[in-house]
């Protein structure tokens, strides 16, 4: 079986690393600093992360462009892959963020407006290099609908069918953020996580809710996620990478150990 992967997720805002519960909340101060990118980045290097992902949370609100400062010293650092999210509009934004370290782009609010996006960026750099996240919200007791600019902005769009355009249009893995459960610590999505699993043919990241060791579990087997992404419990020392992947592997689910 293929390792299961454990991704810590470091949004940034102004330059520095935050966390808030629920998206959406950068503008009224509903946000803490916990520390330098770069800084967390090595920590989580260390602890054995798989991946690590750097979300400019608020660029698409605010139309400011992405750190490339942050992931050259990031690149220069850490020896794991990096995925940068936030502000990235072009082929050539991509190239930008490629060219300073990154290994994977990630787009949601950019796909959304422009889906040939997508297309080019996989054929000029590789389905492999193409993240499409998307930013899911329970609007029924059955139905996901997707929200643009960090949750802020309805589509109409239901989640499972974007998920499946996104990989027809070439995204090479789908990181699925569930706005409900975002910064509560509460749990993943298990219900969308899954669906979206079994509907298309690449991973998917399960990101927004991981409080326990057994929510991190749960997702994996329930959910059918290929990756765990978190937050809160790795940046305020709940949980290390390690103290995850050694409880994951207890229960008998694949992971790299280092």
């Amino acid at each position: 079986m293929i390792a299961k992967r454990v991704i810590p997720c470091l949004d940034v805002h102004d330059g520095q690393v935050t966390r808030g519960v629920q998206f959406g909340k950068a503008e009224e101060g509903g946000l803490r600093n916990v520390g330098d990118p770069v800084a967390l980045a090595m920590r989580y290097n260390e602890q054995g992360a798989d991946e690590m992902v750097f979300f400019d949370i608020t660029a698409s609100a605010h139309g400011r462009t992405t750190m490339v400062d942050v992931i050259e010293r990031a690149a220069n650092e850490c020896f794991m892959p990096l995925t940068v999210g936030g502000g990235i509009k072009s082929v050539d934004d991509m190239f930008t963020m490629l060219r300073a370290g990154a290994d994977k782009i990630s787009i949601n609010s950019s796909a959304l407006a422009n889906r040939d996006l997508i297309r080019a960026g996989a054929e000029k750099f590789g389905s492999q290099c193409i993240v499409v996240s998307i930013d899911a919200k329970r609007v029924a007791p059955d139905k996901w609908e997707v929200f643009s600019h960090g949750g802020r902005k309805p589509t109409g769009l239901d989640a499972v069918d974007w998920a499946k355009k996104a990989v027809a249009l070439g995204a090479g893995e789908i990181v699925l953020n569930s706005i409900d459960a975002d910064g509560t610590r509460a749990g993943f999505d298990l219900a969308i996580t899954r669906r979206i699993s079994e509907s298309v043919g690449v991973p998917v990241v399960a990101s927004g809710g991981a409080g326990t060791l057994e929510h991190m579990a749960e997702v994996l087997l329930e959910g059918k996620a290929d990756a765990v992404l978190a937050a809160s419990i790795f940046h305020f020392n709940n949980f290390t990478v390690g103290d995850v992947k050694e409880y994951l592997a207890k229960q008998k689910i694949p992971v790299r150990l280092t």
